[in-house]
């Protein structure tokens, strides 16, 4: 279904750690109008697309969402990577440290887990379209 190269598109490379912005950049993960709901959202919302092109344009968008997941966490791992206890807890990660160490979950930046109600999807093509553009408006 997809070919994946197992290399980013845009390649991130952070050399300096900084778990403050890693707070803030991990919403973009897994907070509400984050990569894990868009693409949630453009992959469930084709299905009752009435209009096979826009169909395919959400699988396409959806799939691209997923690429972009991709690249947050990898900006989120080496914000992370190689911490100190002491930078950990000065930089107050040690609120994600303590339930995730430096693994990637998807969250909020208050700390909010991903959950599946923080996408739409309703079936009618004006509400659904309507709902991504109000979510990609939000992007930081």
């Amino acid at each position: 279904m997809w070919n994946y190269e197992k290399r980013l598109e845009y390649p991130v490379n952070i050399s300096t750690p900084n778990p403050k912005i890693a707070q803030i950049i991990i919403t973009q993960f897994g907070g509400p109008d984050g990569e894990l709901s868009a693409s949630m959202r453009y992959l469930s919302q084709r299905y009752t697309m009435p209009y096979r092109n826009v169909a395919g344009l959400l699988t396409d968008i959806g799939t691209e969402e997923l690429a972009h997941m991709e690249m947050i966490c990898a900006i989120v791992h080496q914000l992370t990577r190689n911490l100190t206890p002491e930078e950990i807890k000065a930089s107050g990660f040690d609120k994600y440290y303590v339930d995730h160490t430096l693994a990637l979950w998807p969250q909020a930046a208050g700390g909010i887990p991903f959950n599946a109600c923080e996408f739409q999807s309703k079936g009618d093509a004006i509400t659904d379209l309507t709902e991504d553009m109000a979510a990609d408006g939000t992007i930081l």
